[in-house]
C-alpha cells in the first residue's frame, strides 16, 4: 500500500470519528433548541422530534414575565468591569516580575502560586463573611470585587508569554527616556496582545458564565445575573420546561458569538505564546 493511499485511509478514519463526535456532542444542544419552539405536553411526549407547530411564544414568554435586559445588563457590567482590572492587574504583576528580579519578586511569585493552588471552595465562607462585615454582599461591587481574584489566573498566563520578550527592547525604550509606566503602555502591550486576546475571552467567558459566586452572593432579584436568571427560572414544585430551554437559549447566544467570534485569537494567542523567540 503506497503511502499516499494510507494517508487517505487515515484522513478518512479521522473525519469519520470526528463527524460522528461532532454528532453526538450536537444531540443536547439539538433538544435545547428545538424544545423552545414546543409547549410542554409536546416536549413529554416528543422529546427529541420536531414541533409540530414552529412559534416563538416561549421566548415572548420569557421576556414578558422575567427581567430579561435587567439581568443581561448586570452580568455585562460585571463581566466588562471585573475583566478590564484583571487583565490589567494581571500584565502590571507580570511586568513587574519581569522588570525587576529579586528575591522580593521571587517570593511573591511564590506567594502568587500557592494563592492560585488554593481551591475557590475553600475560600467561600472566609470571603464571604468578609465581604458582609464590609456591606458588599448582594451587590454587584462585592461581586466585581471577588472576580478581581482571577488576576492570579491572568498573570500566570501573561508572564510565561512576558519572558520570551527581548530585554533589548526594554533596555533601548529606558535608554530613550522612557519610564516604566511608558515602556509598559508603548511597548509591552503591543507586543503581548495576542496573549491578551486569548487571556481577554478565556476571563470573559469565565466571568458569564459563572454561577457559584453569584449565587452565594447575590440574594435579591434586582442584581441577579442571567445565569442566575437560568437557575431560578426552575420551580420548587413545577417548572415550564420550554419556557426554561428559551432562557438557556437567550442565556448561551451571546457566549456562543463571542466564542466564534474570538475562537482564532484563542488559538493564535496561545501558538503564538509557544513558539516565540
Amino acid at each position: 500500500m503506497s503511502i499516499a493511499r494510507r494517508e487517505r485511509g487515515r484522513f478518512a478514519t479521522r473525519s469519520v470519528v470526528m463527524i460522528v463526535l461532532t454528532v453526538f456532542m450536537a444531540i443536547p444542544l439539538y433538544y435545547v433548541v428545538v424544545s423552545t419552539f414546543k409547549t410542554p405536553a409536546e416536549m413529554a411526549h416528543s422529546p427529541l422530534g420536531l414541533p409540530s407547530s414552529w412559534t416563538f411564544d416561549n421566548y415572548t414568554a420569557v421576556f414578558q414575565q422575567n427581567n430579561i435586559g435587567h439581568f443581561f445588563v448586570n452580568t455585562i457590567i460585571v463581566t466588562l468591569v471585573s475583566v478590564f482590572f484583571q487583565v490589567l492587574i494581571g500584565s502590571l504583576a507580570a511586568y513587574g516580575m519581569i522588570l525587576r528580579k529579586s528575591w522580593f519578586t521571587a517570593g511573591v511569585g511564590a506567594a502568587l502560586l500557592v494563592a492560585f493552588a488554593i481551591p475557590t471552595q475553600a475560600t467561600l465562607i472566609p470571603i464571604y463573611r468578609m465581604e458582609a462585615q464590609a456591606g458588599l454582599v448582594n451587590s454587584l461591587t462585592g461581586l466585581i470585587l471577588i472576580y478581581l481574584g482571577s488576576a492570579i489566573f491572568c498573570y500566570f498566563l501573561i508572564v510565561g508569554y512576558m519572558r520570551k520578550l527581548p530585554l533589548e527592547i526594554l533596555e533601548a525604550a529606558r535608554i530613550d527616556g522612557a519610564g516604566p509606566l511608558r515602556i509598559y503602555w508603548s511597548v509591552v502591550l503591543p507586543l503581548i496582545k495576542p496573549i491578551l486576546t486569548t487571556v481577554i475571552v478565556f476571563q470573559t467567558l469565565s466571568t458569564w458564565n459563572d454561577f457559584l459566586w453569584p449565587n452565594v452572593l447575590l440574594s435579591s432579584s434586582e442584581n441577579r445575573t442571567i445565569v442566575l436568571a437560568v437557575f431560578n427560572a426552575v420551580g420548587q414544585f413545577s417548572t415550564n420546561w420550554p419556557m426554561f430551554m428559551s432562557i438557556t437559549v437567550i442565556a448561551l447566544v451571546p457566549v456562543f458569538v463571542f466564542f466564534l467570534f474570538c475562537q482564532r485569537w484563542i488559538v493564535a494567542g496561545l501558538v503564538a505564546g509557544a513558539v516565540k523567540g
